[in-house]
């Protein structure tokens, strides 16, 4: 009896890594928005990552995390870092393109709770008085980081987190 439950629980953890195995490696997430303001007022506020503490998904997670600038206020080569609790971990975001009032890329390091990182892109498309603003996240994922996205959902709770941002942004803009 012990050798057939043995043999099972052997199997289901064999066709668990196969199946994660067979994932691809490269994800990426989109959500967009429309906000009723130009897009050099939405531009603004994500293009500068010191306004973004007003509207990111993570930002209110810790309000006791560090957080620490570095390079130009605004634009290409503006970082930020963050050491903060389990939740938000540490790591580092930089401005690696900036195209006013169109594009923002952001490189995301991430050092704790795992090594890591994505890609972070926005774009903005002006519709008369409005914005449709989109954000992806993409890169790769190794197989751990595959097997939590299996597990846990990852990439719906990172939809999630980008639905969430889209929101808060919209709020902070239209309210100013």
């Amino acid at each position: 009896m012990f050798k057939k439950i043995l043999f099972i629980l052997l199997a289901l953890i064999s066709a668990f890594v196969i199946y994660v195995v067979l994932q691809p490696d490269a994800y990426k997430v989109e959500r967009s928005v429309t906000i009723a303001a130009p897009a050099d007022k939405v531009f603004e506020n994500v293009n500068n990552l010191r306004k973004w503490e007003a509207w990111s998904p993570w930002a209110k997670i810790d309000p006791d995390a560090k957080i620490a600038f570095e390079g130009p206020d605004a634009g290409k080569g503006a970082a930020m870092t963050w050491n903060g609790n389990d939740e938000v971990g540490e790591g580092k975001m930089t401005v690696v393109e900036s195209d006013p009032n169109k594009a923002v890329n952001i490189k995301v390091s991430f050092t704790r709770p795992f090594e890591g990182g994505t890609n972070s892109d926005f774009s903005f498309t002006p519709k008369g008085d409005q914005t449709d603003v989109a954000w992806s996240m993409h890169g790769t994922h190794s197989f751990m980081e595959r097997a939590f996205c299996v597990v846990f959902n990852g990439l719906g709770m990172m939809g999630k987190d980008i639905d969430k941002g889209l929101s808060q942004l919209k709020s902070v803009v239209e309210q100013a």
